[in-house]
């Protein structure tokens, strides 16, 4: 029989070689990082330091916020780590870790957004009774129930990822451990993986999806029945931002993960994963703050001065 060894530890090739590309992106990504970090994490203390934003709107904020910078932390700091780095290696231990996190970050993300259409739909649909039905027991169980569903899913690929062999190449040619590149250089049959990764990924896009869908098409309802022009401008005031995120978030893991594999390229994924993962949680803050009155106040309230 032939001698086969079991890879202990992964080299994450990324996306260049070139050593003065490498310290632009190194540069460029970290100044990512920090604004992405301190974007959300002043979002949050914005909420907690305002009583104004004590509302179920700004409760769910706040959870994508957390979600966005720790999403943004398992797979930055790595990537800065190895373009400032000869041998840019992950252990197979670190390389599992990274994946369940990653996992778990961006499936809860689909679902907190999902949550966020219903409460949209519930304030415009019944303003006054707001508070009352959108309560803390409302919203935490809706918020644990996302991180709940974000946890159950990374544990499913995590563990059918990390069951197959890995004893050929020990490269993969990506900037984090993701699935769809690990796929690539096990030696075992990755067929039901590959179906797996489909009926999940593709089972939960649908679900949060409809709900996003359902909740506007109610909205877009109440709106016409009450045929007020003032109410349609509070619409686009306090949902458009959310469809600009859901509409990025969703199109972008739907890229990813609900397609054929013949039509999957690593340097596609690649870029669309650095998107999807890097890029995104540092456009939500501004996102949600750009044309929101309540975080503007808030923010002038901080520095004293006015916020475009």
């Amino acid at each position: 029989m032939e001698n086969i060894t079991e890879v202990t530890e992964f080299v994450l090739k990324g996306f260049t070689d070139n050593p003065d590309l490498k310290i632009l992106f190194f540069f460029l990504f970290l100044v990512i990082y920090l604004f992405t970090v301190l974007g959300n994490l002043g979002l949050i203390v914005l909420v907690i330091g305002d009583s104004r934003l004590h509302n179920p709107m700004y409760y769910f904020l706040t959870a994508l916020s957390s979600v966005d910078a720790c999403y943004s932390s398992v797979i930055t700091p790595q990537m800065l780590v190895d373009f400032m780095s000869k041998k840019k290696v992950i252990s197979f231990l670190g390389c599992a870790a990274q994946l369940f996190l990653a996992v778990t970050f961006g499936t809860t993300e689909c679902f907190l957004l999902s949550a966020m259409a219903y409460d949209r739909y519930v304030a415009i649909q019944s303003p006054l009774q707001y508070s009352v039905i959108m309560s803390p027991r409302v919203c935490l169980p809706l918020i644990i129930t996302s991180y709940a569903g974000g946890i159950l899913h990374a544990v499913i690929h995590t563990v059918a990822t990390f069951s197959l062999s890995f004893c050929g190449s020990s490269e993969i040619k990506h900037i984090f451990c993701d699935i769809p590149a690990l796929l690539q250089i096990s030696c075992s049959d990755t067929h039901i993986n590959q179906l797996l990764l489909f009926f999940c990924a593709g089972s939960i896009e649908l679900f949060t999806v409809l709900v996003v869908l359902i909740s506007y098409g109610f909205i877009l309802v109440a709106i016409i029945r009450k045929r007020s022009a003032e109410g349609l401008r509070r619409v686009f005031s306090t949902c458009g931002s959310h469809l600009t995120a859901v509409s990025i978030s969703h199109g972008t893991a739907i890229f990813m993960y609900v397609r054929p594999s013949s039509n999957y390229t690593l340097e596609q994924d690649m870029i669309v994963s650095m998107f999807y993962s890097i890029v995104i949680p540092m456009l939500n803050p501004v996102i949600y703050s750009l044309r929101n009155k309540d975080v503007n106040r808030a923010m002038q309230k901080v520095f004293g001065k006015r916020t475009v």
